[in-house]
């Protein structure tokens, strides 16, 4: 349970970048594809994933050979903290959809990296990579369209 605790902490200071750096007019003003989630699917999506980031990051700890897959966990939760700065902060687009193509493939091998130690694990972070794979397509939809 501790474990689980310390990992959802880092997920929840992932998660408070978007309450500093909210999206706000700025996004609002921006062409979007129309495929674009609605608003209101944000907030419900992120603490399911961030809890199942959590609880495969706590399965992952203490197990024989997870240096790899921890020291990944810790890349993508500091890229994932990264992004909002950098998108909704800064309005950075393009370095934001190079941030969130960074923390794709950290994902991506964090995902095959857990899958070789706890299937579960492994499990537990396929919704995150199927997300981030909208976010990206999203991110690079919103950087085209408004250049």
């Amino acid at each position: 349970m501790t474990l689980f605790l310390i990992f959802l902490l880092a997920c929840a200071a992932a998660g408070a970048t978007g309450v500093l750096f909210p999206p706000g007019p700025w996004y609002e003003g921006l062409r979007k594809p129309d495929w674009t989630p609605p608003n209101r699917a944000f907030p419900i999506v992120w603490p399911i994933l961030y809890i199942l980031i959590a609880i495969a990051g706590a399965r992952l700890a203490g197990l024989p050979g997870s240096g790899t897959a921890l020291a990944l966990w810790a890349a993508q939760i500091a890229l994932n903290t990264l992004w909002t700065p950098v998108f909704f902060g800064t309005h950075r687009m393009g370095l934001g959809l190079a941030v969130l193509g960074l923390l794709w493939l950290v994902v991506a091998a964090l995902v095959i990296a857990a899958f070789t130690i706890d299937w579960i694990a492994g499990l537990l972070l396929l919704p995150y990579l199927a997300w981030l794979c909208v976010a990206l397509a999203l991110n690079h939809a919103v950087w085209r369209l408004n250049r």
